[in-house]
């Protein structure tokens, strides 16, 4: 008997009769013989409903009481999607994270997993149940409801598989697998057989947003079995994993990010430790920070320069202006209307010119390239906001068109 870990999104699970769809699938896997453990998202925009509804009541809650919240949504999709199974006749069981044995460290609103009790849904998988779990959620040592952050559903999902040694994982998700690019920008994306892990982590990681690029580290690292499917059309998905066949392209898709900021902090003295103790204090304040650049020294001064999400740099602002007085800078400035488009692709160390391919789009599309940053198979530019989906669909063309 093979174990099965499904995933299914808040697209899949928006409403009535996504939910009776999604128990359809989950019973067919379970009518075939196979032991079947579901994560569930929340519903539609159910988690957007509840973060505007404590906006309405305290704008600055605590962090603590948004996740004690934002469960919630998780909870309502595995009981109504339990309440489905058992309308067919099948035995189900729906659990919380808690519940669930999924452990956690202790940051609230984006906590990592650090490990899972199998003991509870041993018991109800050795019982012939099929086995709900609500998302997206853990608790710490404290005892206290945390939430995993952006993707987090994903992450419990491949985790489970991990924890559990699951013979497949299945995501499912409104797309039928992963494409070259995000079909909405470029008609002509072409859906990925196969994919591998490093190569999916990337492009989740510079915005793709089929898989979340926590969950993809995780199904590396454990060499998870992992499927992108669709939950509305029965067809093949887009394997991921360690290594694929050869492909045609070096590369394996194009991803934009348009959720990031640029911040330079001007003046910096021209000393060793500088760049430390800048990174220091935004590690210490949790702000993840991507592309990097220190310009060439201009007699004692020099200027660093990075992305971060946007929503982190009104912290990082305040952060670094609080210790104004012992980094020395100058002045902050900040750029919120930018993108970063990428090429992605484990082909690229082993093809010349693929950089200049990429940037050669770029300039028969007039668009100015501000900041460039490279992986040994990741190719990522900074650009106007308002070129992004230019630049996806002109770099697109160049790689996949005819003339790719």
């Amino acid at each position: 008997m093979k174990l099965v870990v499904q995933k299914f999104g808040g697209s899949s699970v928006r409403d009535a009769g996504r939910i009776r769809n999604v128990a359809g699938i989950i019973a067919e896997t379970y009518l075939a013989g196979n032991q079947v453990l579901v994560v569930l998202s929340a519903q539609g925009d159910t988690t957007d409903d509840l973060i505007e509804k404590a906006r309405e009541i305290n704008p600055r809650a605590s962090r603590r009481e948004m996740d004690m919240l934002l469960s919630t949504g998780e909870q309502i999709s595995i009981a109504l999607c339990a309440m489905a199974l058992e309308a067919m006749g099948l035995p189900v069981i729906s659990l919380t994270g808690w519940q669930a044995g999924m452990r956690t460290s202790n940051t609230y609103s984006d906590a990592r997993i650090k490990k899972i009790d199998q003991e509870r849904i041993r018991r109800e998988l050795d019982k012939n149940k099929i086995v709900l779990v609500a998302g997206f959620q853990g608790i710490n040592r404290f005892g206290d409801v945390t939430t995993l952050g952006r993707g987090g559903s994903d992450t419990s999902a491949v985790a489970l598989a991990a924890a559990f040694g699951a013979d497949l994982c299945q995501i499912y998700t409104d797309v039928d697998g992963v494409y070259t690019t995000d079909p909405r920008v470029a008609p002509n994306a072409q859906k990925l057989e196969e994919i591998t892990y490093d190569e999916m982590l990337e492009l989740a990681s510079q915005g793709a947003q089929v898989l979340h690029n926590r969950s993809v580290e995780l199904a590396k690292k454990y060499r998870v079995n992992l499927e992108v499917v669709s939950s509305l059309e029965r067809k093949p998905g887009t394997k991921v994993k360690e290594v694929v066949k050869m492909e045609k392209s070096s590369i394996a898709g194009v991803a934009k990010d348009t959720s990031i900021a640029r911040i330079a902090v001007v003046g910096l003295e021209h000393s060793p430790g500088v760049a430390f103790r800048v990174f220091s204090l935004l590690g210490k304040a949790r702000i993840n920070v991507d592309a990097i650049i220190q310009s060439i020294g201009r007699g004692q001064s020099k200027d660093i320069s990075f992305t971060l999400p946007r929503s982190d740099v009104e912290e990082a602002v305040r952060t670094l202006e609080a210790s104004k007085s012992d980094l020395n800078f100058d002045h902050i400035t900040v750029e919120d209307k930018i993108a970063k488009v990428s090429i992605v692709g484990a082909g690229m160390m082993t093809t010349p010119g693929v950089a200049a391919k990429m940037f050669e789009a770029l300039y028969d599309a007039n668009i100015n390239i501000q900041m460039i940053n490279t992986s040994e198979i990741r190719v990522s530019v900074l650009i106007d906001e308002q070129d992004a989906a230019a630049a996806v669909r002109a770099v697109h063309d160049k790689f996949f068109g005819d003339e790719g």
